[in-house]
C-alpha cells in the first residue's frame, strides 16, 4: 500500500509516470464508476492508470441526490436483482466508508390503510434481500406520532407513516475515497487531463489547465467509464458514432433547515406522481430532484424555471409553510444522469442498470447504474478486464478494505455540533487534521491541494468542501482565503487568484440567473 495523499503540486511528475510506463488498464473519467474501477483493479495487482478531463466527481457524480438508496422503488418496477444488489452494496459500503454512510431516517406518509399494507409488503421484501438488521426494520408510526415527529406535514390526507433507515452520503468525498484507495494500491491517477486521443496502444491525455502538459499512455486495454461523456469518447473511435445515452437533468435546491426544519428525510409526492426528497443536512434542508431529458452533456446544465417551481411547489404543497421566495434559496446545483437510451420511455421510467459494451477495436464502455451499486458495477468490469487480459489477479477485495477516513470515528471536542458533524462527514477519522491545522478555511483548502489533488478553486469551493452547496451565502466568503491558501501552494499570481474567485462566482451567478428575490 502506497501514500494514498493526491498532491497537486506533483502534476508534472505523474505525467511524466503515466508516459514512462506500460500499463494493463488505463481508465477515462474519474466519477464514481472510474474511480471504483481504478481501486478494484489496482488491488487486484494490474498495473493502472486513471484519467480525468475535469476533476474528479465533477460530472454526476457531485451532483446526485446524495443517497446511498436500497433500491425500494425498484421493487414496483419488479427489477429484484437491482433491489437485492442496491441493499447489499449500501451495507458494504456502511462497513468500509462509516463517515460517507451517514443512517438517516426517510419518512413515507401514507393516504389510508391498503397503501400502508402495499409499502410494508415491499420493504420486508427489501430487507429480507438485503440483509437488513432487525434494529434498522421499518416501523409504521400512526397520525398523532406523524405530527408529532413532523409537525410541518400537511396532514388532512393522511392516516400516517411509514418510517425506514436509508444512508445519506457525501457524493464527492465517495469518489475521492475511492481514487484515493486506488493510488494507495499502486494506481497512477490524475485529473484535469482529458483523452484527446485513443491510439492502437493506449491514448493520449492532454491537460485541462494552463500547463500544457500531455502523456502518451501505453496501456493493454482501455476502459471508457466517462459517464454522461461515454458516447464522446466512443466517438473518438472510427466507426464508433451512434448514441447510446439518454441524459436526464435533475437540480436541487438548499434553504436554511429554520425555514423547512424537519428532522426526518422526508419523501414527497409531486402532481405529477414522482417522488422527490426534502433532506435535513447539518444547518441545511435540500429539495429533489427533477428528472427531465436534457440535450447535451453540460458540465453545469442550465436549470429551467419549471424545474425550480417544480420543487417549490411540490414542497409547499406537502409542508403546512409559507410560500418559499426565490431569495431564500442558498443555493441549488443541476446535473445530467447518463441512462441507457431507451426511446419511447420518460426520463424516469428509464432504467438505472449499467450496460457494458466492446467495441471491434477492443474499447470496453460502461454507462448508467447507481451510485449505491458502483462497487459492484466495479467489479464486473474488472472481472472482464482481467479475463480479456488473460492474466492471474488476486481476488476482488473491495468489499473488505477500509477507504480513506473511514477507520475510526474522528475527535473533535470544542466545534460546535453542526461543525462537527461536517468535518466528520467530509474526512471521517482525518477530520482531527483539520482540526488541528486550524479548523478554518485555509487549512481545508490546504489539505485540498496536498492530499486531495484540487488544482483549481472550484475543485476545492465545489466538491472537497461542499461550500458551494452547503453554507451560507453560497460559501462565496470562503473564496478569497481559499485561494489564498491554494495559491501559496500553487504558485498562483494575484491576477491568477483573481481569475479562480471570479470563476467561481460566475459559477454561483449563472445557477441563480432564473431566481428573483
Amino acid at each position: 500500500m502506497t501514500d494514498t495523499a493526491l498532491d497537486a503540486r506533483r502534476r508534472r511528475a505523474v505525467f511524466a509516470e503515466l508516459e514512462s510506463r506500460t500499463f494493463d488498464l488505463a481508465v477515462i473519467g474519474g466519477g464514481i464508476t472510474g474511480a471504483g474501477i481504478a481501486r478494484d483493479a489496482a488491488m487486484r495487482g494490474l498495473a493502472v492508470a486513471l484519467v480525468e478531463a475535469r476533476d474528479y466527481a465533477s460530472g454526476t457524480s457531485s451532483r446526485s441526490s446524495k443517497m446511498i438508496h436500497g433500491g425500494l422503488r425498484y421493487l414496483a418496477q419488479g427489477d429484484i436483482a437491482l433491489v437485492k444488489e442496491a441493499a447489499s452494496e449500501r451495507q458494504i459500503l456502511r462497513r468500509i466508508a462509516p463517515h460517507l454512510t451517514r443512517l438517516s431516517p426517510f419518512l413515507i406518509p401514507t393516504t389510508n390503510v391498503a397503501m400502508t399494507a402495499k409499502l410494508r409488503t415491499g420493504l420486508w421484501t427489501f430487507e429480507k434481500l438485503g440483509g437488513v438488521p432487525e434494529a434498522e426494520k421499518h416501523e409504521v408510526i400512526g397520525l398523532a406520532e406523524l405530527q408529532q415527529r413532523e409537525p410541518l406535514m400537511r396532514s388532512d390526507r393522511l392516516n400516517g407513516a411509514v418510517l425506514y433507515p436509508e444512508f445519506l452520503t457525501d457524493d464527492a468525498r465517495l469518489v475521492l475515497a475511492n481514487v484515493r484507495s486506488a493510488q494507495g494500491a499502486g494506481a497512477v491517477v490524475v485529473n484535469h487531463a482529458a483523452a484527446s486521443e485513443l491510439t492502437g496502444d493506449g491514448l493520449v491525455a492532454t491537460s485541462t489547465l494552463d500547463d500544457e502538459l500531455s502523456a502518451r499512455i501505453k496501456a493493454r486495454l482501455v476502459v471508457n467509464a466517462a459517464g454522461a461523456w461515454v458516447d464522446k469518447v466512443r466517438g473518438l473511435e472510427a466507426g464508433e458514432s451512434d448514441t447510446r445515452l439518454s441524459l436526464s437533468r435533475g437540480i436541487h435546491l438548499v434553504l436554511p433547515r429554520e425555514r423547512l426544519p424537519i428532522h426526518a428525510t422526508i419523501i414527497i409526492r409531486a402532481p405529477d406522481k414522482r417522488s422527490i426528497f426534502a433532506v435535513p443536512r447539518g444547518a441545511f434542508t435540500y429539495v429533489g430532484t427533477t428528472d427531465v431529458f436534457h440535450d447535451g452533456a453540460d458540465y453545469w446544465p442550465a436549470p429551467t424555471r419549471e424545474d425550480i417551481d417544480y420543487l417549490l411547489r411540490a414542497t409547499e404543497a406537502a409542508l403546512n409553510i409559507d410560500p418559499i421566495r426565490d431569495g431564500e434559496i442558498v443555493s441549488l446545483w443541476s446535473g445530467v444522469r447518463p441512462l441507457i437510451a431507451q426511446p419511447g420511455k420518460k426520463a424516469n421510467e428509464v432504467s438505472r442498470k449499467d450496460e457494458i459494451w466492446t467495441s471491434p477495436s477492443g474499447l470496453v464502455s460502461i454507462a448508467g447504474g447507481k451510485l449505491s451499486a458502483y462497487r459492484a458495477m466495479a467489479e464486473r468490469v474488472v472481472d472482464l478486464v482481467v479475463e480479456r487480459l488473460g492474466v492471474t489477479a488476486l481476488p476482488c477485495s473491495t468489499a473488505k478494505a477500509t477507504l480513506p477516513g473511514g477507520s475510526r470515528t474522528a475527535g473533535l471536542d470544542g466545534l460546535n455540533p453542526h461543525a462537527a458533524e461536517r468535518l466528520a462527514g467530509l474526512y471521517g477519522d482525518e477530520a482531527s487534521e483539520i482540526w488541528i491545522a486550524g479548523g478554518d478555511v485555509g487549512a481545508e483548502a490546504t489539505r485540498a491541494v496536498t492530499h486531495e489533488g484540487a488544482a483549481t478553486l472550484e475543485d476545492y469551493w465545489v466538491r472537497r468542501s461542499a461550500r458551494a452547496w452547503f453554507d451560507e451565502g453560497a460559501g462565496l466568503a470562503a473564496l478569497a482565503p481559499a485561494a489564498e491558501a491554494m495559491g501559496a501552494l500553487l504558485g498562483w499570481d494575484d491576477a491568477k487568484k483573481a481569475a479562480q474567485i471570479a470563476h467561481c462566482r460566475q459559477i454561483n451567478d449563472a445557477s441563480r440567473r432564473l431566481l428573483g428575490e
